[in-house]
């Protein structure tokens, strides 16, 4: 048999489990341990004082009558036996026996050995007188065996079998109340939750966070109570984390807002949370948010609690049904005809049952426990239906503290969380501030600035090709406070910064103009915002969907340069907003690198005053560009990797233009190139990487070109009117099928960059030379056989390019130009050594020393 505490184990579970165990399951469970101790100590009592006597019954007056020379009487004889069996139930067996044959004879024929023959009647009833009662001439082992046959006939099932049944619905009861803690599938949620509400509950970060909370709010209520109104009127009162008020309004696409920081409150720190505690709230923040993820799916954990209330419901309806109709079978005595009259014979027996008054007791207790349990299970059901379990509002925890951004749950986790609630509020209430955003972003502010110290943002500044100061921070929770105390930065960029802050103490950088915004959409506070509008300069911002652009950078006033990089498609356009960068009143410079298939119309509210526009495409076609004619101030013009085809006709309307790149489209034909001659101020013109096939004569008419680029294309001749261009320059063929330089091009006197660098020349016309003003000449990648002594006349060239040709030697005439020196000339190893030693010291001199003559 086994003992209590290995059947009481059924209803053990983890002690960590107790806190979703509400108190109607920890009573049902109490109940349950006590319905096992009915039933232990009932089938202990069966097992060794459950007993059955019987005596025999004796019919008097019929054996007389029809045995008239035998006694009707007999003594009384009271053997004990234990059966080891239960309890009983009365049962009457009846019996055919033969009326000739009395139970004398037949004892007497049983007992000859034992028993003397019948005596006669006198002596009979002398003997009689003498004895206390009537003996029935059984022995020991008949009344042991007819108290085994009557424990088995005469008593009922259930007196028998009440331990057992009682054992095995309470193992029933007990495996229903806590199958949910074992069925896998709901488990392993259950112990991932209880592990990390645990963890979320002795977290540092947690009280931290609500103690700084209530002292806030104390902190506030005297402020309130005190001088509320004497606060400057752009200061709010109310959290920053809550819902933002009239006088603290943040950025909306709807208009442009700002928020304010309250007042700065001394608030005593009520727990110093290190580097290691701050780690661990952050391990927590992301595993309540996969958790959340992946409960709030499905609400198996909510059915399965529900089926398994309804089965004990079921279970406490059925037991009770057909136990009650066994209270009264349950008797002291009973009457026995057990059919073994040939053995015995007496064909009936009076039986007494000695555990009967204690089966009955221990059965009305069972049942007054089942009918306490039943009415927990009913209160189970109505709790279960009475409110929608499926759904947590925070709301009172929204309420108490200052995280007005917890959000409800839903599904499993939202039951869980019930069932926390029933067992201590507190719980839910710390919990909630791991479900926070604003409680995460607070704590990565701390850990931040932690990490982030002055000295350590002093090693990351650096200078940057235009010599001024730099800080580049990637991927951080935030803005340390630390930057802002670096006062002589000229140029920060954030980059992959989602919760980045910039706060009022950025004033306190007066060289600043210049910032970075990479998928970085900051939020600005109103004094920063004020300093920001009246300082910064230059402002890039990437982002992946227009929506991610600050609304405050249509505000910067005093904004020169504004970088856009990202999607910004024609579906997209409206989003920007119309009136939105009328405010950038001083804005020069326009950079926008996207996917447009038109020239926003917003762009043309900054026309007036905009002299640089650069579009850089994707590969989209532009389609639209009406918008560029109103901008009649623009200087420089960039539409890159366009898809266009042709020059765009509204160009021709920029009579201020001087500089047009039209890079990477597939432009073929420039035939409209005639409508440059009213461009009066161009002066540079770049058509490279495109698919032009020729040069047309109306060239000549663009008589202020000074720079020509036509790398990349499909040239395979210049024409003489390219060499008309006096004023040119820079002229750029590189990367074409040019096979012959004509010698017009020693009318360009003023050429200073001649670059056809990828062709198919194979010679150098003498005229080249004549451009004595070249300071760069790329001559690499040809069939160039030779070069001509007369190279000697380019006094002041000092960048030469010759690799990649079919050169056997240098002239030495190359030490002649007195700017030439090795670093500039880009060649062969083995050409090089094929100049004169006196030579290749001349090139390896360094340009600050100056030159007498030559050589």
């Amino acid at each position: 048999m086994f003992t209590l505490a290995e059947v009481a184990s059924l209803n053990d579970i983890q002690p960590t489990y107790r806190i979703l165990k509400p108190w109607w399951d920890v009573f049902m469970d109490y109940l349950a341990v006590v319905m096992l101790m009915v039933a232990i100590f009932a089938g202990t009592m069966q097992l060794t004082k459950d007993q059955v006597v019987c005596l025999p019954v004796l019919q008097s007056t019929v054996n007389s009558k029809a045995q008239p020379g035998t006694s009707g009487k007999a003594d009384f004889t009271t053997v004990e036996t234990t059966t080891g069996q239960g309890e009983a139930s009365m049962r009457t067996v009846s019996f055919r026996s033969d009326p000739t044959v009395t139970p004398d004879i037949l004892l007497s024929r049983a007992t000859s050995s034992q028993y003397q023959p019948t005596e006669s009647g006198p002596e009979l009833k002398k003997e009689q007188k003498d004895s206390s009662g009537r003996k029935t001439n059984l022995d020991f082992q008949q009344y042991v065996f007819i108290n085994q046959m009557c424990y088995h006939l005469a008593l009922p099932w259930y007196s028998k079998y009440f331990p057992y049944l009682v054992l095995i619905h309470t193992i029933i009861l007990i495996v229903s109340s806590n199958f949910w803690f074992k069925y896998p599938k709901t488990c392993s949620k259950i112990e991932h939750f209880v592990s990390i509400l645990g963890k979320c509950f002795e977290s540092p970060w947690t009280t931290k966070a609500l103690s700084e909370t209530a002292c806030e709010d104390s902190e506030e209520n005297k402020q309130r109570l005190t001088g509320a109104q004497s606060l400057p009127k752009y200061v709010s009162t109310s959290s920053d984390e809550g819902s933002p008020s009239a006088n603290t309004p943040m950025i909306t696409k709807s208009g442009f807002k700002f928020s304010a920081d309250k007042p700065m409150i001394e608030v005593p720190s009520v727990t110093i949370l290190d580097k290691k505690d701050g780690e661990q709230a952050k391990a927590l923040f992301e595993k309540v948010r996969k958790f959340r993820a992946h409960v709030e799916d499905s609400d198996l954990i909510y059915k399965l609690y529900v089926g398994q209330t309804v089965i004990k419901t079921v279970k406490f309806i059925f037991i009770l049904c057909y136990t009650a109709n066994f209270v009264n079978t349950i008797s002291f005595e009973h009457i026995c005809n057990p059919k073994v009259e040939h053995l015995i014979g007496y064909t009936q027996f009076e039986c007494t049952h000695n555990m009967a008054y204690m089966l009955k007791k221990l059965l009305i207790s069972y049942i007054s426990l089942i009918c306490v349990y039943g009415f927990i299970c009913l209160y189970t059901l109505f709790w279960l239906f009475r409110i929608p379990l499926k759904e947590y509002s925070f709301e009172k925890v929204r309420e108490e503290s200052s995280f007005s951004d917890i959000p409800d749950v839903k599904n499993d986790f939202a039951f869980l969380l019930h069932m926390v609630d029933q067992y201590d509020q507190l719980y839910s209430k710390r919990f909630g501030v791991f479900l926070s955003e604003v409680s995460e972003n607070k704590l990565r502010e701390i850990s931040l600035n932690h990490e982030w110290t002055f000295e350590k943002l002093r090693q990351h500044v650096s200078r940057n090709a235009q010599d001024k100061q730099e800080l580049h921070l990637f991927m951080l929770s935030g803005v340390p406070d630390a930057v802002f105390d670096l006062t002589d930065l000229d140029v920060l960029k954030l980059e992959l910064i989602p919760e980045a802050k910039i706060p009022a103490k950025i004033s306190q950088m007066t060289n600043l103009q210049e910032l970075h915004l990479c998928h970085c959409p900051a939020k600005v506070e109103q004094t920063a915002f004020s300093f920001l509008r009246d300082h910064l300069r230059c402002l890039h911002v990437k982002f992946t969907d227009v929506a991610e652009i600050p609304a405050w950078v249509y505000l910067l006033k005093n904004l020169r340069e504004l970088y856009l990089i990202g999607n910004l498609n024609s579906e997209n356009n409206k989003m920007i907003g119309l009136e939105s960068l009328r405010e950038l009143r001083h804005l020069k410079i326009l950079y926008v690198k996207s996917n447009l298939t038109k020239i926003p119309p917003n762009i043309t509210d900054v026309a007036p005053h905009l002299t640089k526009l650069v579009i850089l495409n994707d590969g989209t076609k532009l389609v639209v560009l009406n918008s560029l004619k109103k901008m009649t101030n623009v200087a420089e013009l960039e539409l890159q990797n366009c898809e266009l085809e042709r020059i765009p006709h509204a160009i021709f309307s920029l009579s201020n233009l001087q500089e047009l790149d039209l890079k990477s489209n597939s432009i073929r034909t420039i035939e409209e190139i005639i409508s440059f001659q009213h461009l009066k101020r161009l002066t540079c013109l770049k058509l490279w990487h495109n698919k032009i096939v020729n040069i047309p004569s109306s060239i000549t008419h663009i008589k202020n070109l000074e720079s020509l680029y036509l790398s990349n294309n499909k040239l395979e001749s210049l024409p003489a009117a390219v060499f008309s261009l006096q004023k040119l320059r820079c002229l750029d063929v590189s990367y074409n099928s040019i096979a012959l330089i004509p010698a017009e091009i020693g009318l360009l006197q003023n050429l200073q960059h001649f670059h056809i660098t990828g062709n198919k020349v194979d010679t150098l016309p003498k005229q080249l030379f004549k451009c004595v003003k070249l300071r760069t000449l790329s001559l690499g990648q040809n069939c160039i056989t030779s070069i001509p002594d007369k190279i000697s006349q380019l006094l002041q060239l000092t960048h030469l390019e010759l690799k990649g040709n079919c050169l056997e030697y240098l002239p030495a005439t190359l030490g002649q130009c007195q700017l030439l020196r090795k670093s500039g000339l880009v060649v062969e190893d083995h050409l090089f050594d094929t100049l004169p030693s006196k030579v290749k010291e001349v090139l390896n001199q360094d340009t600050s020393i100056p030159f007498a003559n030559g050589i």
